[in-house]
Formats: C-alpha cells, sequence, structure tokens
C-alpha cells in the first residue's frame, strides 16, 4: 500500500478498482483507528433504536503500558460486544481507569513526585494502546476514579451509607501491612499475606471505618443461587466459602467473679460433654480482660509472639501447640465442672467470639493442645476407633453417644445436636444459631492517593457529615511535601500531616473541628463505576436512575478469577443497598460472568526474575494486532492458561493473509445471487454460520475461529478450482469477513472494502443460515466385511435400516469380499456404517 493509499479518507469508495497487493498491517491500524474515532463507530446509541446490551470489562489500573493479560482479557470481551452489535443490539462497551491506589503513591513517593502525575500519564499510555488494539469501546464515557468528578459521589454514597448505619467506625484489631503501611481488609490477606505486596501481615488495635456489609450476609449469600449457571461455579463456591455459613449453637460458660458469661459458637454443640476446656485467641479482648496477675507477664510475650504468625501458620494441624494459662476458669454447662481457660495461637479473634470450646477426643488442633499440656480428654462420640486418649488421633466420625449424660444411648448426630439445643434454651445457658466467615468491610487506608473520607470530627459532636454541597473533600495537592506512610501507633497516614487541611470548622456548631485523615480503599471505588458508565455526565447524582433502567443490569462481565471475592462480593453488597435506597430496581448488577485465564510462558508467570517475559508492543510491532488478538483467542477455551511458548502468532498472520487473498479474489459483483453458485460451497458457508453462532453465544470462542479457517480453506478450494467469479465464493468471503472482524478487525475492515462495500464491517448484519442448506442431502456410509472397509455408499440421511443393509449386500465390492461364505452378523447403524462379520 503506497502513503497515499493509506492515509485517503476510509470512506471514499474503492470496491473492485482496488488493486491487487499484499496486507499492510501497520498501515490499516492508522487508517481505521483514525476512521473509528472520526465516526464514533462504537458510541451507543442509546435512543430506542434497537435493544441494548452492556458489555463490560473490568478496569484496568493504570501501572503501566498494557501487558500480555490485558491482550487476552479485554479481546475476549470485544468478541462478546462486537458479535452483539452486528447481530443489531446497541451496545455499551465504555472503558475507564481505577486510577486511585498504592502503586501510583509509591511509585510518586520513589521519584519524588506527585501520585497524579504518574497515574494520568500512565493512562494516557494505556488509552494510546487500547485504541491501537482495535477494541470497539465507547470512549465517550471514560472515566477516571481519581478525578473529583468522579470521587465526589464516591463520597456521596459513603454518606448514604453512613445515615443508614452501613457506615461506622470502630476500635479493633485489625491486619496491618508493614511494608505497605496501611490496614488491609480480611479479603486483603492471602494466606497471612499482603494481597498487593506480599508481605507477613501482622494485628493492630486500631480505629478503623467500616462498611456493615454483615447485614446483607444471607442476602449475599442466597442471591448466588440466582448466579448459577450464569457465573463460573468456581466463582459462585468461592463467595459461598468467603461467606461461611454455619449452623450451629451459642453456649454459655460462666466464669466465677465475671458477671457476663463467655459465650462460644460450636457446630458441634452435642460434644459439650466432651469440653474439658476453653481456648481464647490472644489478640482478643476477652484473653487481656480475663488472665490473671500471675499469669499477665507471660501472657504478654505469647502476644507479641503470635503477632509475627500467619493466620495459616496458626490453625496448622502440623504446627506444634503452644499457649498460656489464664488463671482462670469456667463452668462447664453441660457438667457443671469447672474447666481451665487457655490462650493458644490456633484460635482466631475473628471466629465467633473469639473463644473456642475445647472437644479433644475429636477435634486434632484441640488433641494435640491437650497431650502438649497435660489436659484432660473425654471421648463422647464412640465411633468403633481407638479412644483418642491413647491413640493420640481424635475421631471426628458419628457414632453412639458415651459419657455425654441425656445424649447417652443416641446414635443419630442430628437428634443429638437437637436434644443439646433444647436442654441448653431451657437452661438459659444457649440457644441455636447461625455464624458467618464474613466479616464488615474495613474500608479505611493509611495512605494519600485515594478518596478521602468525608468526616469531620468535632469535639462536641463527634463524627459530623460533610454537607453535600461541599462535596468532593479534594485531596490536598502536597506537591513537594513528603507522602511517605507515617505507620505510627497511631496508625495515620500523610494526610494527617496536612494541617491546613486537616484544620476545619464543624458543620454544626462552627467550632474548631478536624477532616478524618483516613482515604477509602480503592475497592470502594470499584464497586459502583458501572453505574457511572451509563451516565457519566450526570451531575444531581452518581448515575441518572433512568440511564441505568435502560442500560442495566450488565449483560456480560469480563474480568479474572482472582477478583472472584474482592471485588465482585463488594458491588453485590454496594447494588443490593442502592436497590433498598430505591435508585436502582435489581440487586444482582451483572448477569453474566466471563473469567479469562493468564497468559503465562514456559509454563510459568511471566516475571523479569525469571526472564520469560512477552511484551504485548513488541509482539505487535513484529505480528500486528490481529494477528496477537487472533492468537489468544484462538489459543485454547476463554478460562485456560494461554501459555505463549506453545502458540504461534506468526501462524495466526500466515492464516490472515490467506483470508486476506480470499476477498482480493473474488471477482463476482456486489449483490450477485448466491443460489446460482456452487451449491457444496454453500452448504459449507451456511454450516458454518450455524456453528459458528451456536459457537459464539456458548463461548467457545476458540472452537468459533477452527471453523471459520475451515471455511476459508474451503472457499479457496472452491475459487482455485472454479475462479472468482461465483457468487458462492462471494458469499463465503463475506461471511469470513463478517465473522472474522470479532478477533481481527484491522484486516477485515480492508476485506470489506475489496468486497465492495461502504465501511464499516463494523456496521454489518451478521449472517443468518438458510435452514435448507444446513440439510445434508447424502451421507457416506462405510461397510466394513470383517473390520476391513470393503465399500463406500452415499446415502440418503433418513434411510432405513434395512434399505441400507440391501444396499451394502448388493455392491459388488461386498460380494466379492464375501466370496459366496454364510453371514454369521450384520450391524447396521444407520446412515454411516454396515459391519458385515462372514460365518
Amino acid at each position: 500500500m503506497t502513503n497515499e493509499q493509506a492515509t485517503r479518507e476510509v470512506d471514499e469508495p474503492r470496491g473492485g478498482e482496488l488493486e491487487r497487493r499484499g496486507y499492510d498491517a501497520a498501515a490499516a491500524q492508522e487508517r481505521w483507528q483514525r476512521y473509528w474515532a472520526e465516526h464514533d463507530t462504537f458510541a451507543a446509541r442509546d435512543d430506542d433504536s434497537a435493544e441494548r446490551r452492556y458489555i463490560l470489562d473490568m478496569f484496568p489500573y493504570p501501572s503501566g503500558d498494557l501487558h500480555m493479560g490485558h491482550a487476552e482479557a479485554f479481546a475476549m470481551g470485544d468478541v462478546i460486544a462486537r458479535y452483539l452489535r452486528l447481530r443489531g443490539y446497541d451496545v455499551l462497551h465504555p472503558i475507564g481507569w481505577d486510577s486511585f491506589g498504592l502503586p501510583a503513591e509509591n511509585a510518586a513517593i520513589k521519584r519524588n513526585a506527585h501520585p497524579a502525575e504518574w497515574t494520568y500519564a500512565n493512562i494516557e499510555t494505556q488509552a494510546n494502546s487500547f485504541h491501537r488494539y482495535g477494541l470497539s469501546l465507547d470512549w465517550s464515557r471514560r472515566l477516571h476514579t481519581s478525578d473529583p468528578e468522579y470521587y465526589r459521589w464516591t463520597q456521596w454514597l459513603f454518606l448514604r451509607f453512613f445515615e443508614r448505619g452501613l457506615a461506622y467506625r470502630k476500635a479493633s484489631p485489625v491486619n496491618w501491612c508493614p511494608v505497605d503501611k496501611t490496614v488491609l481488609a480480611n479479603e486483603q490477606v492471602i494466606d497471612g499475606h499482603c494481597e498487593r505486596c506480599g508481605a507477613l501481615v501482622t494485628k493492630r488495635n486500631l480505629t478503623q471505618w467500616y462498611f456493615k456489609i454483615t447485614d446483607y450476609v444471607e442476602d449475599l449469600l442466597a442471591g448466588l443461587d440466582e448466579l448459577s449457571g450464569h457465573w463460573p461455579e468456581r466463582v459462585l463456591t468461592m463467595q459461598r466459602n468467603w461467606i461461611g455459613k454455619s449452623v450451629g449453637a451459642w453456649v454459655d460458660f460462666a466464669v466465677p467473679g465475671r458477671d457476663e458469661p463467655i459465650r462460644v459458637f460450636t457446630t458441634r454443640p452435642d460434644t459439650l460433654y466432651g469440653t474439658t476446656f476453653l481456648v481464647l485467641a490472644p489478640e482478643s479482648a476477652l484473653a487481656t480482660e480475663l488472665v490473671t496477675d500471675d499469669h499477665r507477664e507471660a501472657f504478654e510475650a505469647y502476644l507479641e509472639q503470635t503477632k509475627q504468625a500467619s493466620e495459616i501458620e496458626r490453625q496448622s494441624t502440623e504446627r506444634e501447640k503452644t499457649g498460656v494459662f489464664t488463671g482462670r476458669y469456667a463452668t462447664n454447662p453441660a457438667t457443671g465442672e469447672q474447666i481451665p481457660i487457655w490462650v493458644a495461637d490456633y484460635v482466631l479473634a475473628d471466629y465467633g467470639s473469639g473463644a473456642v470450646m475445647a472437644v479433644p477426643a475429636h477435634d486434632q488442633r484441640d488433641l494435640d493442645f491437650a497431650r502438649a499440656f497435660g489436659l484432660d480428654v473425654r471421648m463422647v462420640v464412640d465411633t468403633g476407633e481407638d479412644d483418642p486418649a491413647s491413640s493420640g488421633i481424635a475421631t471426628t466420625g458419628d457414632g453412639a453417644y458415651v459419657h455425654s449424660g441425656v445424649l447417652d444411648g443416641l446414635t443419630d448426630k442430628q437428634s443429638g445436636v437437637a436434644t443439646i439445643i433444647e436442654r441448653l434454651t431451657a437452661d438459659g445457658t444457649g440457644e441455636a444459631a447461625t455464624t458467618y466467615r464474613l466479616r464488615d468491610w474495613l474500608l479505611s487506608r493509611q495512605r494519600f492517593w485515594g478518596c478521602p473520607i468525608p468526616i469531620i470530627h468535632c469535639p462536641e459532636h463527634g463524627e459530623v457529615p460533610v454537607p453535600d454541597d461541599q462535596l468532593p473533600v479534594e485531596l490536598p495537592d502536597l506537591r513537594g511535601q513528603d507522602l511517605a506512610p507515617r505507620g505510627g501507633t497511631d496508625g495515620q497516614g500523610p494526610l494527617a500531616a496536612a494541617t491546613d487541611w486537616v484544620n476545619t470548622t464543624c458543620p454544626i456548631c462552627g467550632g474548631p473541628a478536624k477532616r478524618d485523615t483516613d482515604t477509602m480503599d480503592t475497592f470502594v471505588d470499584s464497586s459502583w463505576y458501572f453505574f457511572r458508565y451509563t451516565s457519566p455526565g450526570y451531575d444531581r447524582g452518581p448515575f441518572d436512575p433512568e440511564a441505568v433502567r435502560r442500560w442495566m443490569p450488565v449483560f456480560q462481565y469480563v474480568g479474572g478469577v482472582e477478583h472472584a471475592i474482592l471485588h465482585l462480593l463488594y458491588m453485590r453488597f454496594f447494588t443490593r443497598v442502592l436497590h433498598d435506597m430505591g435508585m436502582v430496581d435489581f440487586t444482582e448488577p451483572m448477569q453474566r460472568l466471563l473469567n479469562q485465564g493468564q497468559v503465562i510462558n514456559q509454563g510459568k508467570s511471566m516475571s523479569k526474575s525469571l526472564g520469560n517475559g512477552v511484551d504485548l508492543g513488541e509482539q505487535i510491532d513484529r505480528f500486528g494486532v490481529d494477528a496477537v488478538r487472533l492468537t489468544v483467542v484462538f489459543a485454547g477455551p476463554p478460562e485456560d492458561d494461554i501459555d505463549w511458548a506453545d502458540v504461534s502468532p506468526a501462524g495466526s498472520l500466515k492464516f490472515l493473509q490467506r483470508a486476506y487473498r480470499l476477498a482480493q479474489d473474488v471477482a463476482s459483483p456486489v449483490g450477485a445471487d448466491p443460489a446460482t453458485g456452487d451449491v457444496a460451497l454453500r452448504r459449507v458457508t451456511h454450516g458454518t454460520i450455524a456453528q459458528v453462532t451456536e459457537l459464539i453465544e456458548g463461548q467457545r470462542f476458540n472452537v468459533a475461529i477452527a471453523r471459520i479457517m475451515e471455511l476459508v480453506n474451503a472457499a479457496r478450494k472452491a475459487l482455485d478450482a472454479g475462479g472468482g467469479d461465483d457468487p458462492a465464493v462471494r458469499e463465503a468471503a463475506e461471511t469470513v469477513t463478517i465473522m472474522l472482524s470479532l478477533v481481527a478487525p484491522y484486516v477485515t475492515e480492508e476485506m470489506w472494502e475489496l468486497l465492495g462495500h461502504e465501511p464499516s464491517v463494523a456496521n454489518a448484519d451478521w449472517p443468518v443460515a438458510d435452514p435448507a442448506l444446513l440439510v445434508q442431502e447424502s451421507v457416506t456410509c462405510v461397510v466394513q466385511v470383517k473390520g476391513k472397509v470393503r465399500a463406500k455408499l452415499e446415502v440418503t440421511p433418513d434411510i432405513s435400516d434395512g434399505e441400507l443393509e440391501s444396499l451394502a449386500l448388493a455392491d459388488p465390492n461386498v460380494q466379492r469380499a464375501l466370496a459366496g461364505a454364510e453371514i454369521a452378523k450384520i450391524i447396521v447403524r444407520a446412515p454411516k456404517l454396515v459391519s458385515i462379520v462372514p460365518a
């Protein structure tokens, strides 16, 4: 292609007069990016002209240029968006950036710059790469969560939660990352380490802001059933496990000298007779309160030791059990016995009340602890196995109750549980209960680059909301100032040092007051961004409720499974609150979810240390955008990982060039009647249309690409045999162009022009299969004699077994193979197989 050809107006008719030439990927990318931008090709119409579909990719964080993971994730979403657009839907496919967060802040500290500089520079880099990658995005709805016009509404939503009692502040033990110097929500601690930086997480007692997500726990759990079949089952399972519903009972253990009993949750109240001691979490307020002076020094030393271990390590059954005695005793309500109260790190403060009733005969960790400290072991369920007191192996199965008072003689666990709960309730020492693993969402962060919490602390009036007309509370500039996190025992972040910003007046009394110096967890920003896309310029609220009714719920959400708990659970919670506020009329924001796999290399995740990184930009420079997109989509099912060492973008490029040449060689005019062409090729074309449509609907994109490749081969064979004048060849080439545009937008725009059509192929209609051409006129039937193929018969698909048997026996080749021998057995599988076994 000449420079003049590459730069002239794309919408100038070109058609069949275009000279034969090779495909220039770089030039095509430049031309069509410009065309799509000038014509707003992918902007949602939002004009009631068609049924709407909202396709959403999890929006990116601007940590640098796009990488191979982005290449896969956004290619998958684009396949769906382009397909639905070609099917005639009005498609909303927006883009934005999750632009607050620690990476920007840490990079700024390292460079002695402001986080906004790093953030917005990276956003522009990524935006350019998104344009280059040929995504069908509606750029008119672009947003950044760090823009004041966006986080004004994040703050507005926080205040609505605050008014409803769903945002509150409390002192409690919290997860603390010593590297990032901020608190973390439970969901951001993975195997005891910071989800972002990998540092070992410790515990601190701090006053923090929380969202009361536990008020919605049952609704969140029940909603998973609604999503079954539309979301991946493994994601639903992960959410159910994180919510962690447990059914059992609260049991009260009276403590001499203390007004309130210790309340313990257990799923096995039927083993209460075997409880020989209680165990408290070291960091629990209960442990600090109950330990006697004689044991306090040992307890405090143990508490410090506990802070060095992760929660996973603490709960390991393989770990040596450690602990200290509190010096106090409690009363077992079933036996009346006084049992010792211990502190041990295998109990966590956020489980139940931070206390567990230890039944060492039937729980291995309790048994290991009992043996380590010489505590009683009493078997109360006889499973037929050896007594744990002598074997050292806890028995966890069902059996007959022994040494269990009113339960003795029972063998049914359900009856045992019901009986003991009935007795505890009658005695006033317990009750049936349900608990959850899920804890309220800790949203405070002791960092600068986040949405400020719109609360003013007044000495007289306490926590006072910033009035709505004073929103947004913008971050102070702090350019040239130290943004390094303080990380002191007060848990305050860098905003605390901005005294001119912190010192303010109370909106109620006008007296001196201080702003809250924490910022919000960035998961707050991403819990509602999908609503804003429906009306990004709306200034009377976070979104236009009417626009949300038109577009939502989101038809298809696409993103990584790593967000299965953190992001997806929070956004489901936010949507339910908005529903209860009357702002939306649904509770599940995402109808369908597609999780793409990772792009790895040589069997491992890509990293600089391993030296196995693959640069997306370099791959595009070498092979072109279309070849890279085709490669990631064709590599396997969307949810599977892609090993870049096992794929071939060079092979993808060769196929695209073959498809391009097919369009070049079509010689029949636009509008030529395909019914006058090669019927055999038309059957392949329409069979492909039917198959690819079904495969795309089922998100089997890689198999759909394989079918398109087969159609290219069939069309090429027919063209080489009969020439490019055959209208059936044009029909096949047009079908290939439209279907291939889902993954290869640039080359198919060029092909569409070569075929004589006005741009853009994105405005074409998805082909429809002709049912008459899907009916097979004949089927090849294989006839075997003694297992060897002796004949192939062309028969009708609906031939009967008897007719097929007669045809097979009459075939001359079959008769020669039988040579007059008697027939022992004939197996007929109409219409495809006849197997003859001579005597």
